[in-house]
């Protein structure tokens, strides 16, 4: 009689099994398909929920606000690219929750407050935007996310004085992240990604655009030290949680990159754009102006939502 094998169960064997589900929504810039195995941070931090039995935490910095460009967005509050990027987030738990009971859960680190002067947007906007993730969340039945940002930390002192608070304890100075992105190809891609979306963010400019050029590569050193700090404080109040991260990462890399929608851009995010419905049934990301071009604009629940072509 045949001597048959059983399934291997370990905590590290589920992490994998669960990194796999997670590998066809990898967002990177590296051109050779992975494997599971290239991924051994994730699948510790995985196995740690999965040897005590315990949900398995995802943090993902993002979903900050709207950009300021109206020929990229809708307008300042959430919109379809959200609805789906949070229906992805969670079907994606429970998709999880098929090969580990307990599953899984995704908190958003809402991150508009920790640069919001940087990239020109009003606070009064960001709390907007944040509030209705939440609400989105909660009439959608998402029940595997959670919304996490600055108010939940600092409560309600001014905003500046929570940006200078976290600048001051968690951000690296700058002469250390210059000498980073002169030295690390990949710190210098996310430092020219963040320098172009600045400048198409900035719609009113009236200087020159050399101008607007070298103020927003100095905004840039200051929304990546931000990003960093703030990535320093989500690790302070989350621990043991498994980064996940929208901008592409290399393999191997502590944070795990994930597109949340389709886009002809590595670096397109919802709050970046607009959603396109297409005649094959399939939703892409676009700048407003290009979405407008190809579709009629629907609108839901008394506001823009998306574009859909006919």
């Amino acid at each position: 009689m045949p001597l048959t094998t059983a399934p291997d169960t370990s905590p590290t064997s589920i992490g994998a099994a669960i990194l796999k589900l997670l590998l066809p929504h990898h967002r990177t810039t590296d051109r050779a398909p992975a494997t599971a195995e290239a991924f051994p941070h994730q699948i510790h931090r995985m196995a740690h929920f999965v040897g005590r039995g315990a949900p398995i935490v995802f943090t993902l910095p993002g979903f900050p606000c709207k950009s300021p460009n109206p020929a990229k967005v809708l307008g300042h509050l959430p919109d379809q690219g959200e609805r789906l990027s949070l229906t992805f987030l969670n079907t994606l738990c429970a998709e999880i929750e098929r090969i580990y009971p307990p599953g899984a859960r995704v908190i958003i680190c809402s991150d508009g407050h920790v640069f919001g002067d940087l990239i020109h947007v009003s606070d009064e906007h960001i709390d907007a935007y944040a509030d209705e993730l939440r609400t989105l969340i909660a009439r959608w039945g998402l029940e595997r996310l959670s919304v996490f940002d600055l108010r939940d930390v600092l409560g309600d002192l001014p905003h500046d004085t929570k940006r200078a608070h976290v600048h001051q304890r968690y951000a690296p100075t700058l002469d250390a992240l210059r000498a980073e992105i002169r030295a690390d190809a990949q710190a210098l891609a996310l430092y020219r990604g963040i320098t172009r979306f600045l400048a198409e963010d900035t719609a009113d400019h009236a200087g020159t655009r050399s101008a607007l050029q070298r103020a927003c590569r100095q905004r840039a050193y200051g929304v990546i030290q931000r990003s960093r700090a703030w990535g320093d404080l989500i690790a302070e109040h989350h621990p043991h949680a498994v980064r996940l991260s929208i901008h592409p990462q290399p393999l191997g890399a502590p944070k795990f990159g994930i597109r949340l929608l389709d886009a002809p851009d590595v670096w397109t995010t919802p709050w970046h754009s607009a959603a396109l419905h297409r005649t094959d049934g399939t939703w892409t990301l676009m700048p407003r102006a290009r979405a407008a071009q190809l579709g009629r604009l629907v609108w839901q629940d008394g506001r823009a939502s998306h574009f859909a072509q006919s």
